[in-house]
Order: structure tokens, then C-alpha cells, then sequence
């Protein structure tokens, strides 16, 4: 809702808050949905999945912990906890980095490889159904540039943001 109290703000129109809300609905609905699925079917939450992947495609199956933690979008300490938890159901092993002794590096063993390519197939048919099943060719290449554009704009912090939200602060006294 538009605020007179600050008219300086670019407010979304009717159709850009229409797509926010359906978009914001999206992303607190499928996660859960994703990763309730695979906990049904393959016993991996969605983040594990993740991982998995991510090491499964890497010609070694290894990676740094930082550049894993980058690729599955989620925390070092996230990630630590969940390598933890993988480590010990025998899928994925961690050892200092031999170039570097200050960084850690995740290993897929072959018991994580068999269990990402065990739970594969009932994912990626879940993935169809909620998403691909709905969109034609065109749609999956707007889907994508779209999902580029907005990460590429998630890299670099609007000093805009933060700027309006201490304006908006120190207007209230809070």
C-alpha cells in the first residue's frame, strides 16, 4: 500500500504486486513441497538432494566446503551440519584440502553416488509435475532468463534498500 508519508518510493503497481504475491507464494510453497517429497520417496531432504547433486557431477565427486555451500545456496554452518549428518549415513566423506590445509573438501562415496542416482528419477519426475508439465518451450527459456536475472540482481545488495529502511526507522524513532 502506497504511504503519502513517503512519496519517494517507487510503491509496485497493481500488476507488479499481483506477481509479487504469486511469486512470493511460490517460494515458501515449493521448498517445502520439494523437500516433503523426497523425504517420502527417498529419505533426503531436499538440501541433502542438493548436495548430493552438486558432488555427483563433479568429475572427482569432490568439492570445497565454501564453493558446495555456494552452489546449494545455503550457509557454511548449514552445510557443515548437513555433511555431518550425510558423513555418518555413509554417503559423503570430508579431509582437508591437500593445497590448502585451512579449507575442507566433501567427497560423494559411492554409497552417496548409488543413493543420487537411486533418488533421481522420483525427483526429477516430481519437478516435471509441479513445473515443466505446466510451461511450453517458450515459457521454460523465460522461466530461466527470468531466475538469471533475479540472481544476478541477489549478488549485488541494493544500497537502496537498506537506505529507505533506516529513513523509515529513524522517521518512526525506532
Amino acid at each position: 500500500m502506497a504511504d503519502p508519508n513517503t512519496p519517494d518510493v517507487d510503491w509496485l503497481t497493481a500488476d507488479e504486486n499481483a506477481a509479487w504475491v504469486a511469486f512470493t507464494d511460490l517460494l515458501f510453497r515449493l521448498p517445502g513441497t520439494l523437500d516433503s517429497h523426497l523425504q517420502r520417496t527417498c529419505e533426503l531432504t531436499f538440501y541433502e538432494y542438493m548436495v548430493l547433486a552438486m558432488l555427483s557431477e563433479q568429475p572427482d565427486r569432490t568439492l570445497g566446503m565454501g564453493t558446495l555451500a555456494g552452489l546449494t545456496s545455503g550457509s557454511l554452518s548449514r552445510l557443515s551440519h548437513v555433511v555431518k549428518r550425510l558423513e555418518h549415513a555413509g554417503y559423503v566423506t570430508r579431509q582437508r584440502d591437500t593445497a590448502d590445509k585451512r579449507h575442507m573438501n566433501a567427497t560423494l562415496t559411492d554409497a552417496g553416488y548409488d543413493k543420487i542416482v537411486a533418488s533421481a528419477p522420483a525427483h526429477v519426475t516430481h519437478v516435471r509435475e509441479l513445473i515443466f508439465d505446466h510451461l511450453n518451450a517458450d515459457q521454460v527459456t523465460q522461466l530461466q532468463t527470468i531466475s538469471d536475472t533475479l540472481r544476478d540482481g541477489l549478488a549485488t545488495p541494493s544500497p537502496g534498500a537498506a537506505a529507505t529502511c533506516d529513513a523509515l526507522h529513524k522517521s518512526q524513532g525506532t
